[in-house]
């Protein structure tokens, strides 16, 4: 459930530049979001590995099952869609490739569809979260995520605007085609990456995601 941050606030805090097409340096990370932050029941928390799956069937995690994954630490910018940057973020957690080794997709997937609280999604090209590409963070420099920022997990993908990586995030789904998820239904580019600056659907060229 991100991102949401007003281009008029960058503006009046001045941010500086960054290396990023577009982008302005945050002076906090800004913590807007679409919907509430829910609660975290340790007991109740489960994420699950679903759809083409290579065995067919749902394999779910518990919170202590989960915890007990190999970790693994990054580097990364994270990029507003909004033209802000909260730089030189260290995210530990689980790659998202550690997940797909251990629940393997079927032949023929090519996208993921990652599920968040309140039904949030955001969908992405299967090549986006192989090798480091994408983490599914649960620290941010060696501390716990606060329930603003997605406790007790978000995903992290810095190629993409930060949109494409939902807080609270319970499930992934493998597809064998593209389905847009809740803001690529809602204007925002199916893609996101930010080295093109694909913020927005009218940006879209032919074969860049599913018809509106």
């Amino acid at each position: 459930m991100w991102d949401f941050s007003l281009r008029q606030q960058g503006a009046q805090k001045g941010f500086g530049k960054v290396s990023a097409p577009g982008q302005k340096i945050a002076d906090s990370w800004l913590t807007h979001h679409y919907g509430p932050v829910p609660r975290f029941n340790p007991e109740r928390w489960e994420f699950r590995v679903f759809g083409s799956t290579a065995i067919p069937g749902t394999v779910s995690f518990t919170f202590e099952k989960f915890q007990s994954l190999p970790g693994s630490r990054i580097t990364a910018d994270l990029h507003g869609v909004m033209e802000w940057t909260w730089p030189n973020n260290v995210w530990d957690g689980v790659m998202m490739s550690t997940v797909l080794d251990l629940v393997p997709p079927a032949a023929g997937v090519t996208h993921v569809m990652v599920w968040a609280e309140y039904g949030y999604s955001a969908n992405l090209r299967l090549s986006d979260v192989l090798g480091d590409r994408a983490i599914l963070a649960t620290h941010n420099h060696g501390e716990p995520l606060s329930p603003e920022h997605g406790f007790p997990l978000r995903l992290v993908v810095p190629h993409l605007y930060g949109y494409k990586g939902p807080k609270w995030v319970r499930g992934i789904e493998y597809m064998t085609s593209d389905r847009r998820g809740f803001w690529e239904e809602r204007g925002y580019h199916n893609i996101g990456e930010v080295r093109y600056e694909q913020r927005y659907s009218y940006q879209e060229e032919q074969g860049q995601g599913p018809p509106l």
